[in-house]
């Protein structure tokens, strides 16, 4: 991913703050066993435990042998994102039709070591740190390895423990440009007020607040 240091988070509490509000839904990526293959991608959930991403998948899920071949993966969240059209993007005093349209997105990608877990009280407790994350109201049974219902489920499933290695944090949202051009584009996002544009043009004015005028180094 490739990241301009005017796109770059702030401090490591910024992608983790934004992470925090997240549903943190996104994609697994491993490398496929056949280098002529397409990386295998599995959209999933996942808990983030400290210095560790803890998921688990079916064990008739086709990734397990290449996550038991992989030394690194990468777990891809995106959000609080919108199309830019270009004639909100033209420079001041330029014709709106030579504006150049753009993307506003947050991502945050964890790269990471996988092991894998296949113990059953190992696999509980996956599953009952994703439930205090997911599920913190209660509600439902006890995650036990020797009790209805989930003891007799964990046979389906395969757990993954997941050390983060590194992590690529990007917030674009025109931080290179006048403060102007970010408030005129914030205005016409809530004007426009389709899909996500809210929650985008709320971290345009996020980052605005904190970084002020980047325009002129």
């Amino acid at each position: 991913m490739l990241i301009h240091p005017w796109d770059s988070a702030l401090d490591q509490a910024e992608w983790q703050q934004w992470l925090a509000a997240t549903d943190r839904f996104g994609v697994l990526a491993v490398n496929n066993l056949d280098p002529a293959q397409a990386p295998v991608l599995v959209p999933t959930h996942f808990t983030l435990d400290g210095e560790e991403v803890l998921v688990h998948l079916a064990r008739p899920n086709p990734v397990w042998p290449h996550l038991e071949a992989a030394t690194e993966v990468r777990i891809a969240v995106i959000g609080d994102y919108a199309f830019i059209p270009s004639y909100w993007r033209a420079k001041a005093g330029s014709p709106d039709k030579d504006g150049v349209p753009t993307s506003y997105y947050a991502s945050v990608q964890l790269v990471c070591r996988p092991s894998i877990v296949d113990d059953p009280q190992g696999k509980a407790d996956i599953l009952s740190a994703q439930l205090a994350d997911f599920q913190p109201e209660g509600g439902h049974a006890e995650m036990a390895i020797d009790a209805p219902p989930y003891g007799r489920m964990l046979p389906g499933i395969r757990g993954l423990r997941l050390a983060v290695v590194r992590v690529d944090a990007k917030f674009k949202y025109d931080d290179q440009k006048p403060p102007e051009h970010r408030e005129r584009v914030i205005d016409r996002l809530e004007q426009r007020n389709h899909a996500l544009d809210t929650v985008t043009a709320a971290q345009q004015r996020r980052r605005l607040a904190a970084i002020g005028d980047r325009s002129n180094p």
